[in-house]
């Protein structure tokens, strides 16, 4: 399924709330399951918003959304887990080997 590719700017990219541990990261995410596609929407309240094109059944939609966090920050799937909210649509994620500053260069540039 993985991201679409139209190149945009992710809205309030900059207000993101982003902790740096060591050696990950970890940020928010509200997922929107049962989506069209697998999109980042924006940051709305401190979290990525990103609509996952997979429903909440049997860890569908939390597999879909990691594969495609990954790829919008550049890194394999393996580095990236929901450490929080797993049945929930507010996820805490943690991506190690980035730190916050490469995420958000990563993410600004991403194309959806």
């Amino acid at each position: 399924m993985g991201l679409s590719s139209v190149s945009m700017s992710i809205a309030n990219l900059e207000s993101l709330e982003i902790s740096d541990r060591p050696g990950a990261i970890r940020f928010a995410v509200r997922a929107r399951p049962r989506s069209h596609k697998t999109n980042i929407l924006g940051v709305k309240e401190g979290a990525l918003e990103v609509s996952v094109a997979a429903p909440p059944v049997d860890g569908e939609a939390n597999l879909e959304l990691v594969r495609g966090l990954a790829r919008a920050l550049g890194t394999a799937a393996a580095n990236v887990e929901i450490v929080g909210g797993q049945t929930g649509k507010r996820k805490i994620v943690e991506a190690r080997g980035l730190d916050a500053a490469t995420a958000r260069a990563r993410l600004s540039t991403y194309e959806r």
